[in-house]
């Protein structure tokens, strides 16, 4: 697909912007605009320069964010927030004493 970044025009696929990434860490961390690539949460800056060999000022987030989601490409305009487990209930306790109900150790009779 054709996507246009700092006026220059590139012919773009998923798996080619996946297999120039490849290989590359994330940059921690993530904030403001970004995109999951290959289940990676990458900023846009750091993907287009990468697959346009440009210094970042010389292009805007919304320019490659545009071109990531032509592709196919899920964006956030900032970093998800990041899934909390259920609250865990307190154990209930009782007013008898620590297990109450363990007969180890003593003589019934």
């Amino acid at each position: 697909m054709r996507c246009v970044i700092a006026r220059y025009p590139f012919d773009l696929t998923k798996s080619e912007v996946e297999e120039m990434l490849k290989g590359i860490r994330p940059e921690q961390p993530v904030s403001g605009p970004c995109a999951v690539i290959s289940r990676k949460l990458y900023p846009v800056k750091q993907v287009g320069e990468v697959i346009t060999k440009q210094d970042r000022r010389d292009f805007t987030a919304f320019e490659v964010t545009r071109a990531l989601t032509r592709l196919g490409f899920t964006c956030h305009e900032t970093p998800p927030a990041p899934a909390t487990p259920a609250p865990v209930a307190p154990a209930a306790e009782s007013d008898s004493g620590p297990e109450s109900t363990s007969y180890i150790g003593t003589t019934l009779g």
